[in-house]
């Protein structure tokens, strides 16, 4: 078995603790009682809620009945501040709190703003920290709360509670805190905080996922949230999640034995790593405060560089990012931000987060995979190149975004292209005045030019797949043109330090071999050296200049054809995230391989009024183009239309790519949903296609004969819509 990649990641989620793992066994199988019953296995349960109640108040050094069980730490702060909120909007409704929150605080803070509250959002030092003296400034004759987390989950720092505590209580204000991050890590004794009101999520310390807990100051009242039983004091309904409780009690219980051999340990990794990566590149920037920081934590910043384009290199360990880097814009933390991280360092941030477990070793290990990718990335002349043998390349792993889903938005795509000026050449047969994907020049009049480019990044790890993908994909503008192909060009871009040239030629293979196969020979092209991979043609075609397919020539009542299944932008995510088993990747890799040609050639055949292709705009991007064309609407049924295997269960889990999104915002104003039509369903009808198939609007009854067609000669088509009269919507689903 290969080995593991360095956990570094502790600060999202821990392992459980086999310890707590053993505890919870008992109540996995023999304790299953409710524990409100008044029978035996009623009091089994109940037993062990209460003994977990002990050890959590044990640890945080308060009355067990001041403890409040949870389904985590998002429940527990939204109880918190929700619960004073209401309880107390009588005495005001000013809240205070931090820009460096985590959401489950600032999203809550931001619906109680639609409610009449008013939040002040503090901001932060260099370090992260917030200034007391900018807490009482803040304070206002309304204010009831202020909510400040104690530890910040990124950069680790942690935040002076005892100081602000004592300002809170001057002014008679609750004081709440969100520990999250800083149980098992260090000290967290409610009365030396000061605090009213303290969160604590399992999955951070050791314990389950979906279990946290609510430490509420006797005499603080909170206005119940979730309503039904009078389970945990008549402030959380519900039956209680016994298993789970059991092993955060247990969990807490190895803190308060533990906790300052933890806390040595894990600072002395966290310091070995960070030396080990300054010795190498002095340049980098820690973030967080430089004494007040948890003592796992290490946010560094490496100028220059984009994180998401270091974690896709880190193959071998596992870390998270202070910022994601897109076509149009770089979205850095809302934390690093507050701190006013310079972008050329913020962009570069990533978040190691050492834990109980990681060993020296690991440590070792991460220091020497993170310095070989930092090297081969940094921007300098002396980068290297560190070989990679092209049987250990997944290309999905060296780009951000996927195919199609990284071209820019369709709104942003609309704004530039209307303020460019319209070509006055009477020989433009087909230019921008449609959303036709390629352009047509008239030559003579028996023949028109018709010219198309398109490039995207890697949606498959085998360079060779990836350029017969792409080929496929920039041919089918061609054919959606009702054209065959002549000649093509390729366009390049190569990262020749991150990558070995052997994949650059596997993915101009792939490429020439479906070029072949299309009848045409790839004749030349361009290069240039790219932080990702990218790849595609330039393809020129031919045409006779009344045999012309746009997409601009529906006629009212026709049927909409589609030739391929949808869903290709949502199983090429679900591959890169390791999600897709081999079988159902296979599908989705032969489908975006296969050309457009055959379905075209029969379809010419037959009256086509007009076609388009589907790719990275979505099904319903690309028809929203033709009926905008056109001046007419759409009907689509969405019985009719035809999924890739196991599209809905993954978009169901949220496997939807950047782009799927963009197209659903795009389109949605000019779309008429039933109202059982799904988010779920409305996201693979726009999901961005890599290589999708053709869309022909054709009259009933060539529909059918073309449908017929295609079947006979192994091909998917189906009819999925009509064309109507223009309607206020340019297309209804039903």
């Amino acid at each position: 078995m290969p080995e593991k990649p360095v956990y570094l990641d502790y600060n999202a989620t821990t392992p459980i603790d086999p310890r707590v793992a053993d505890a919870m066994l008992p109540y996995l199988y023999e304790n299953f009682g409710n524990p409100s019953s008044s029978h035996a296995y009623g009091a089994e349960a109940k037993l062990g809620v209460e003994g977990a109640r002990r050890e959590i108040a044990g640890m945080l050094g308060c009355k067990a009945e001041e403890v409040i069980f949870t389904s985590g730490g998002s429940e527990a702060n939204n109880l918190a501040i929700k619960g004073v909120a209401l309880a107390y909007r009588k005495r005001g409704n000013h809240i205070i709190t931090s820009a460096i929150e985590h959401p489950a605080v600032l999203e809550v803070c931001a619906f109680l703003e639609t409610q009449g509250f008013k939040v002040t959002y503090l901001p932060v030092d260099e370090y992260g920290m917030v200034d007391p003296t900018g807490v009482e400034s803040a304070i206002t004759p309304t204010t009831i709360l202020i909510t400040i987390m104690h530890a910040n989950n990124e950069v680790g720092t942690i935040q002076p509670i005892e100081a602000i505590s004592d300002i809170a209580h001057s002014h008679n204000i609750i004081l709440h805190t969100d520990a999250a991050q800083s149980v098992g890590k260090i000290p967290v004794r409610v009365e030396e905080l000061g605090v009213d009101l303290l969160s604590i999520a399992g999955h951070k310390l050791y314990a389950p996922k979906g279990i946290g807990a609510l430490f509420i100051r006797t005499g603080i009242e909170l206005h119940k949230q979730i309503h039904g039983a009078t389970h945990e004091h008549n402030l959380r309904a519900g039956t209680e999640n016994v298993l789970e409780i059991v092993g955060l009690g247990k969990a807490c219980s190895l803190v308060s034995e533990n906790l300052e051999t933890y806390s040595i340990y894990m600072r002395e990794l966290r310091d070995q790593l960070e030396q080990g990566i300054r010795a190498a590149f002095p340049w980098i920037k820690v973030n967080g405060h430089p004494e007040k920081r948890l003592p796992n934590t290490s946010s560094i910043s490496f100028r220059g560089l984009e994180a998401n384009t270091i974690l896709s290199e880190l193959v071998n360990v596992a870390a998270s990012a202070g910022a994601a880097c897109h076509a149009e814009h770089v979205d850095v933390s809302h934390v690093l931000r507050a701190m006013q991280v310079p972008v050329e360092f913020a962009m570069g941030t990533i978040r190691f987060s050492v834990g109980r477990s990681t060993t020296k070793d690991e440590i070792f290990r991460a220091v020497d995979e993170i310095s070989a990718v930092i090297q081969r990335l940094k921007p300098s002349e002396d980068r290297v190149f560190s070989a990679v043998s092209q049987g250990q390349v997944k290309l999905t792993q060296f780009t951000h975004g996927l195919g199609c889903a990284c071209k820019l938005r369709p709104q942003l795509l609309e704004q530039v292209l209307k303020d460019m000026p319209v070509p006055k050449d009477s020989r433009i047969l087909v230019g921008t005045e449609t959303a036709d994907d390629a352009a047509v020049y008239l030559i003579n009049p028996d023949q028109a030019i018709v010219q198309t480019v398109d490039f995207f990044t890697p949606i498959v790890d085998d360079p060779y797949q990836f350029g017969a993908i792409s080929a496929a994909n920039s041919l089918s503008d061609i054919y959606a043109m009702g054209a065959h192909p002549l000649f093509a060009l390729n366009i390049v871009g190569f990262p020749s330090n991150r990558l070995p040239v052997s994949v650059l030629k596997e993915i101009l293979k792939g490429a020439s071999d479906k070029a072949a196969e299309a009848g045409i020979a790839i004749i030349g092209g361009h290069t240039v050296d790219d932080t990702e991979p990218k790849f595609g043609l330039a393809v020129t075609g031919e045409v006779h200049p009344d045999k012309i397919w746009t997409n601009a020539k529906t006629q009212e009542g026709d049927a909409l054809v589609l030739t391929k299944l949808i869903g290709t932008g949502i199983l090429t995510t679900a591959l890169k995230q390791g999600l897709l088993d081999e079988k159902d990747a296979s599908e989705a890799i032969s489908q975006m391989a296969e050309l457009n040609k055959v379905a075209a050639e029969a379809a010419l055949e037959f009256d086509v009024h007009a076609c388009t292709d589907i790719t990275g705009f979505g099904l319903l991007g690309h028809l929203l183009g033709m009926m905008k064309a056109s001046g007419h609407s759409a009907v689509i049924q969405l019985a009719s239309v035809p999924f890739l295997n196991h599209a809905y269960d993954l978009a169901a889990s949220g496997t939807i790519p950047g782009g799927t999104r963009s197209n659903m915002e795009y389109t949605a104003p000019e779309i008429e949903y039933s109202s059982n039509i799904s988010s779920v369903y409305k996201a693979l009808l726009n999901d961005s296609q890599t290589s999708g198939g053709l869309l022909f609007s054709i009259s009933e009854d060539q529909a059918v004969l073309l449908v017929n067609k295609l079947i006979s000669l192994g091909k998917q088509a189906c009819v999925i819509g009509n064309v109507i009269k223009q309607q206020d919507k340019k297309i209804i689903v039903g």
